[in-house]
């Protein structure tokens, strides 16, 4: 039987010192976040991540990309069938995890193209050239509608927040992960943005089917253009229910309410 794309089991963590930035749930000591969640992504599926402000979830996106600000207290992260646990950032970035920021970093002086030519080398473990990098954002440009020129701008340097998360989908196109986790991507957009985001995501997985998604959001309208195959909720660190897209239905017609109590 094939392992999941992506399986988490148990896993507890807590702040590790100072906490976490970037909008991820922290605190200082050893303050648990997540009280042992288990879930699993299959290849090419799609699963929603829901709560509450302070239930933990970008603690879970930041987790499982390694980030030094939590400590794994116990629990497990698979992918592909891998213990990667306690691997380091760039070592999962390098095997297929993407994450998408909710507040992605300016970097001054650093273009867009330079960003990708460098990030794309290291996922393959080898050098590409300036060509090959120039063809492909060109070709994903076009298909996620974007200005070419924007490739010559200062990464999210003066980016509005949906050149932003469209910056993060173009990355997501070219370094070809196999799991995605899209960390709030439709905060503080509009609704015209909101579409562009879903639609980019759409073409993306269009092409590499077997792209697994995990789509951290607090409401259901980005959710509406990726019709996630399952939906969790994640209230005080822990998964309360599990269910198909119905259940995002339910969330934005009570809010979180039925589930604190």
């Amino acid at each position: 039987m094939t392992a999941p794309l992506l399986e988490i089991e148990g896993l507890r963590v807590a702040a590790d010192g100072a906490g976490a930035s970037g909008g991820a749930t922290g605190g200082a000591g050893n303050e648990e976040i997540l009280r042992g969640i288990d879930l699993s992504v299959e290849a090419g599926e799609v699963h929603a991540l829901m709560g509450p402000n302070g239930a933990g979830k970008s603690t879970l996106a930041a987790t499982l990309m390694g980030h030094p600000s939590y400590k794994v207290l116990e629990g497990a992260v698979r992918f592909k069938g891998e213990d990667i646990t306690h691997w380091a950032t760039d070592a999962r970035a390098k095997a297929g995890l993407f994450l998408a920021f909710q507040y992605p970093e300016a970097i001054d002086g650093v273009s867009v193209v330079q960003f990708l030519r460098q990030a794309m080398s290291a996922r393959r473990g080898e050098d590409v050239s300036a060509l090959e990098v120039r063809l492909s954002m060109t070709e994903w440009m076009e298909r996620l509608g974007m200005d070419p020129s924007f490739g010559e701008r200062y990464l999210n340097q003066g980016f509005s927040g949906g050149e932003k998360k469209r910056n993060e989908i173009l990355q997501m196109a070219m370094l070809e992960p196999e799991l995605a986790v899209l960390d709030e991507t439709d905060s503080g957009l509009d609704i015209d943005a909101l579409g562009v985001v879903g639609r980019g995501v759409h073409t993306v997985r269009e092409l590499h089917r077997s792209l697994g998604v995990l789509v951290v959001t607090h409401y259901q309208r980005l959710l509406e253009a990726l019709v996630p195959d399952r939906v969790h909720l994640l209230v005080d660190g822990r998964i309360v229910e599990s269910g198909g897209p119905e259940l995002a239905g339910r969330i934005e017609k009570s809010g979180y309410e039925p589930w604190r109590r």
